[in-house]
């Protein structure tokens, strides 16, 4: 597990390191308390990625995808895995495409492994700590 303690102006050089550590993972889940960067931290990473599409969070849709490369999700609103799967988000997770997942607690139990976790958490000074796991 890498562990990273970052201050606002360092989200840049977080990203990188994300984009190095998970550079051959396709799907990315994204865990953290309401307000804690989830989806700052996604909107950086797309736009280092070359996404040009605008990067919002699908809070109401469920899926937004980006430029025909990347799935973004949040599971925030779901109930069940039950209306995760009525919605096909198996088809996505298993579609090759990066797939971003913030809130993926509820449907944990289909998410195909290796995948990368990224836990957000506040800290002291307006800090953040980041931890970046693959699991196998």
């Amino acid at each position: 597990m890498n562990f990273l303690q970052i201050k606002e102006v360092d989200m840049s050089a977080v990203a990188d390191e994300i984009i190095r550590i998970g550079s051959k993972i396709p799907i990315w889940t994204f865990e953290g308390n309401l307000g804690a960067g989830k989806t700052t931290l996604i909107k950086i990473l797309a736009k280092k990625l070359g996404i040009i599409d605008p990067i919002s969070s699908p809070t109401f849709s469920y899926v937004n995808e980006y430029d025909h490369k990347i799935f973004h999700f949040d599971c925030y609103r779901l109930q069940s895995v039950e209306e995760a799967l009525d919605f096909g988000l198996e088809e996505y997770l298993d579609s090759g495409k990066m797939c971003w997942v913030e809130w993926p607690q509820i449907i944990e139990s289909i998410i195909p492994l290796p995948k990368l976790e990224i836990v957000i958490e506040h800290a002291q000074n307006f800090s953040r700590n980041i931890s970046v796991k693959t699991i196998n």
